[in-house]
């Protein structure tokens, strides 16, 4: 029981009291900035340009528009993702925050791309749609860039198209699964549990197994995505990177 109480999230009911972090001098984004690399960087990359979690290096967080918005955030996390609850003292909660805010001040990286001629590569050159949807359009076997732009920045972009292998997030990896019978299946992991896997096959069919059912599972640290070095050149890379971060989607 004392375990349990010691663990348990927060309680959704606090809230500040306040409208505005008070928390926002020098020292308070010092001490923002080590919790921030401790607690928050794996995900968001240390300049918070991205990667497993969201880009947080722009001027307007879609989710985040006041300061009690991104104190919730980073206190209580966001359900049914990957962004956690925290049980910080609400100054720390209040100084990450702060530091958050301060990572968009300094976005201003250009982008030298054509938004138009990188839509044209997206579409047909870079074959992108065959796994990716935007909007309607499009395949299922790798993450939806409908709203991309508002999550990640140029860097990051530029860098998976390049190079997708270095860093592979546990969502969409390769699986193959042996039943007892001796039957394979491979394909992107959807989903698994202890006792379930999901996978989405080449073809686009789902399967979903109980493990007892199995004889073998195994999830590779590979991604099913190409480079694009060599194949685009480095103003072509440039256009669909423009193109993709004209995608902001809708906040749900």
């Amino acid at each position: 029981m004392v375990m349990w109480i010691l663990f348990q999230a927060p309680p959704t009911t606090e809230l500040p009291r306040v409208d505005k972090n008070p928390y926002t001098s020098a020292e308070d984004l010092a001490l923002g900035q080590k919790l921030y690399n401790g607690r928050c960087a794996g995900c968001h990359g240390l300049t918070g340009d991205g990667g497993k979690g969201a880009n947080l290096a722009v001027r307007d967080l879609p989710r985040a528009g006041t300061d009690v918005a991104l104190y919730r955030i980073v206190r209580y996390g966001i359900p049914e993702t990957e962004m956690p609850a925290t049980l910080m003292a609400s100054r720390e909660v209040w100084q990450i925050s702060a530091f958050v805010r301060s990572l968009g001040s300094s976005s201003n990286e250009a982008v030298k791309g054509n938004v138009a001629r990188g839509e044209q590569v997206v579409g047909a050159k870079g074959g992108c749609l065959q796994c990716h949807a935007i909007a309607m359009k499009g395949g299922r076997l790798g993450p939806a860039l409908t709203d991309i732009g508002g999550k990640r920045s140029p860097g990051h972009l530029r860098s998976k198209i390049l190079e997708p292998a270095l860093e592979i997030t546990e969502t969409f990896r390769v699986a193959t699964v042996t039943t007892k019978a001796g039957k394979k299946i491979s394909g992107v992991r959807l989903n698994e549990d202890p006792f379930s896997i999901q996978i989405r096959d080449f073809s686009d069919e789902i399967h979903s197994f109980f493990k007892e059912q199995l004889a073998s599972v195994q999830v590779e640290r590979r991604t099913t995505m190409p480079s694009y070095k060599g194949r685009l050149s480095e103003a072509e890379i440039e256009d669909v990177v423009a193109y993709l971060l004209t995608l902001r989607g809708t906040v749900q």
